[in-house]
Formats: C-alpha cells, structure tokens, sequence
C-alpha cells in the first residue's frame, strides 16, 4: 500500500497519467489538501484530507492512514511537498530521503553552496534581499544576470534582466514570486547560461543514479522563462554527455532515492547546472519519456519509494514532443478547438474553457494563468515528432479578447 500526496483537482491533466500508472500496480491511498474527484473514482482505495503546508495535520492524516492500512512507501510528484513527504515518511518508519536533504534540493541558494562545494559545473549565483544587494550582486557577477525566487518551481518569478535600468522591474517581479515560498522567501540572482536548456531525467535507487532520458526544450520570449515545448527522443546522442554531470548534481545534494528532473544548459557545449527537482518532471515529461523509451517514471518512483528496485530497461526506441499553447497577449478566451486528427497526435488537452481569463508573465501572471493547454505527438525520431507538432498547431483555432 502507498500513501500518494497530490495537489487536487489541477493535477489530473498533468499528473493524472502518474496516478494511473502507479495504480495498475499498487494499491493507493491519498493525502489531499482538497475532497477527492478524479482521483477516486479509479485509482485510490483511502484518503484524508489535509493541508500539506499545515505538519501537524499532514502528520496526523498520514498517521491516520497508517493505522487503516499496511504501508509501504510515502511519494510525491508534486514539487511543494517534497519536503513534507520525507517528514511523513520518517515519521512512519518508511523509505525516504531525509526531509533536510530534501529542504536543500529545493533551496536553489543551498543547492548552489552544494553544487559548488562538490565540483559540480553551476552557475554564479548569491542571495538578495533587497534592491540595494541585488544591485551589488549584479555589478560582481555581471550583466545579463537572472533573478528568481529562491524555493519556487514552474519558472514562477525567474526573469532575466540585461541592464541596471531594469533591476528595479525584474527584482520586484522575482520578490512576488518568492513571497510564497517554503523553504526560502529570497531573490537569488545569478548568471545568466547563455545556451540550450535541457533536462535530464534521472532515478536514483540506493545512491546510483541512472540517466534514463535527455529532454530538449524550448522557451518562450526573453526575458521570461516560460517552457513552450520539450522533447524526448530515445537515441539521442547529448544524453551520455550530461548523464555523469547529472548523476554528481543528485551526489552532491545528497539525494540517494528517488526519480530527479535536472535542468542544465550547454554553455559552449558543456553542461552547466540549473537545478535539480526531486520528482518526475512536469509538463508531461514522464509521459514523453515512456512513450519514446518504455521507462515507466512514475512506477520508478513508487517503486524506489517502497524500497524496491525500479525496473529502467528501455522497451522501444522513438520519440515524443509536447507543445503547449499560451495567447499571444493576455485577455478572454473565446475560442479553442483542434479542427484536426492524426494517428501520431498522442493526446490534446485544453486545461481553459471558453470564458477564462489568461494572463501571461509581463501582466502579472505565470504558466498556471495564462496556459490554454497542450498536444502530445510521436515519431520515429525527434524531427518528425516535433513537425508533426507544428503540423497539429497549424490546426488549433485559439481566439482570446484583449483585455
């Protein structure tokens, strides 16, 4: 039995595929800080409801179920909970990480301090927390530089910023997105990596991390840091160039269990470390990987979190891209509709009905605001997948009023 902590009703287009995965081989109860929907009509045998961000009723309700039930593991895919999931799962004698361990993973301050002490190739980086400090990191590490929260996720509050005129805007828009952080409410500001982004999926049983997949990716317009695509492509070259890099990023913070999302750049062809999540990658990309290689990430890390070694032997060879479509300005959104079919079009989903109000990053909103949805499509290599994407983009009608 295992206890599964989700974020409730948003997750299903996101992380639905996880529940569904983990559940065809594992009986699962739940923690939830809202009343089930989705989830238990197919997928769940218990649940309690508790705030995660609240230890002691989290503590009580994951208690509450251990007294239910015989369980065995405590996994999270939701970046907000790692830390709590590793307390509960100590509390209840099971396998995990140490909340502390996990506290430092999603500090990117912490992890920076880590990175660095343990060779582990990074970026420039040092806290401020105020205008006045930010000003002074700038000028050390110098322009370009990028400002973000310190303990947040989803690109929320991460912006580049080019010039001393534009640190005042950009620390003021990085200092609201870090007001809700957990386990850190400053600003960080860095180097900006100038090359492509990608990640490297990683699960890592008992200290050995193993680089399952390469994610190439794709971002919106500078200065946000909004994700637009990814890809999976099962032979792709780049991923036994990254894969030590990645798997000393997991050493270095300390992190012996577990599925790991690690984002990088290739400064000059060399990877240089971003950050690195303690869970399946969001955005689909868990879903991507098992459709390009047969990995199953989800089941890994159910499995890893029961104290069982994951199976990580690939089943097929090919590729998977995702497209996720933003408005190109904020406003009211009065059309959505994919006026075409294709046997490689792998999913549609649209997360935004026809009345919502979407709001990008530069007017105040984040990827949870102002994303309508997404398409997933295969092939047999990267190129034919990511065509085919642009192929079914062609035919989504998108309408938004200004607003």
């Amino acid at each position: 039995m295992l206890v599964v902590t989700t974020s409730g009703p948003e997750a299903q287009a996101y992380r639905g595929y996880c529940l569904e995965s983990v559940a065809a081989h594992y009986d699962i109860v739940l923690i939830t800080p809202d009343e089930p929907t989705w989830e238990e009509k197919e997928f769940i045998s218990d649940f309690e409801i508790a705030d995660p961000d609240d230890a002691e009723a989290f503590a009580q309700a994951g208690q509450a179920l251990a007294d239910r039930h015989q369980l065995t593991g405590v996994a999270t895919w939701t970046e907000w909970y790692l830390t709590q999931t590793a307390s509960l799962a100590r509390r209840l004698g099971l396998p995990t990480n140490s909340p502390e361990v996990m506290e430092g993973a999603r500090n990117k301050a912490v992890a920076r301090t880590l990175f660095a002490r343990h060779g582990v190739p990074s970026a420039s980086s040092m806290t401020a927390r105020t205008l006045l400090e930010a000003a002074l990191a700038a000028e050390t590490i110098g322009y370009p530089v990028v400002l973000k929260p310190a303990a947040r996720a989803a690109s929320i509050g991460v912006i580049r910023v080019d010039s001393a005129e534009e640190l005042p805007d950009g620390f003021e828009f990085a200092s609201a997105g870090a007001r809700d952080g957990l386990e850190s409410t400053h600003v960080l500001v860095e180097e900006f990596l100038d090359g492509p982004e990608v990640s490297v999926e990683c699960v890592t049983y008992r200290g050995h991390t193993t680089a399952v997949a390469i994610t190439r990716k794709t971002l919106g317009d500078p200065p946000f840091f909004e994700e637009a695509a990814h890809c999976v492509d099962a032979a792709d070259p780049l991923l036994a160039q990254v894969a030590p890099v990645a798997a000393a990023s997991v050493k270095a913070l300390g992190i012996t269990d577990g599925v790991q999302h690690v984002e990088m750049r290739l400064v000059n062809g060399r990877p240089r470390l971003i950050e690195v999540n303690g869970r399946v990658g969001g955005d689909m990309i868990g879903h991507l990987v098992s459709l390009a290689t047969g990995v199953d990430l989800p089941r890994a890390a159910a499995d890893v979190a029961c104290g069982q070694a994951p199976d990580l032997t690939p089943t097929h060879s090919r590729a998977a891209a995702i497209r996720l479509v933003y408005p190109a300005y904020s406003g009211t959104l009065t059309e959505r509709r994919l006026d075409a079919n294709f046997p490689w079009l792998e999913r549609v989903s649209f997360q935004r009905e026809v009345g919502d109000r979407l709001v990008l990053p530069q007017d105040g909103g984040d990827m949870y605001t102002a994303r309508i949805g997404y398409l997933i499509t295969t092939g047999a290599s990267a190129a034919e997948a990511q065509a085919r994407s642009t192929e079914a983009y062609r035919h989504l009608a998108v309408q938004v009023a200004p607003a």
